[in-house]
């Protein structure tokens, strides 16, 4: 499978690595950014081994999973021969409060 990192996730990545480098240093964004990637390398190979994310399992988007990584959760769309990354954001995160603020901007 292909893997896409859209705008979104790339944001994401972007933010991750300055507050990680700012609050905890270089030594933990190096180590996260090492997780993100060695999950990337999993979805890449096994797609469909990612579970549903719970705030979207009543809206019947099975095309969407996520995968634990580290602390983070990476969002992600399995669409034929692709796999979109969607979102990468801090476990703790309000997921819910994260796709209706991304919703709303895209209008």
């Amino acid at each position: 499978m292909k893997v896409v990192f859209l705008r979104s996730a790339e944001v994401d990545l972007k933010d991750l690595r300055r507050y990680l480098i700012k609050n905890f240093g270089t030594d933990t964004w190096a180590a996260s950014y090492d997780k993100i990637k060695q999950s990337v390398a999993l979805i890449e190979a096994h797609p469909q081994a990612g579970r549903i994310p719970e705030e979207l399992e009543n809206l019947n988007a099975v095309q969407y999973r996520q995968v634990i990584s580290g602390m983070n959760r990476i969002i992600y769309e399995v669409r034929l021969d692709n796999v979109y990354i969607h979102v990468v954001c801090d476990t703790r995160r309000d997921l819910k409060g994260l796709l209706m603020r991304r919703m709303v901007s895209a209008v």
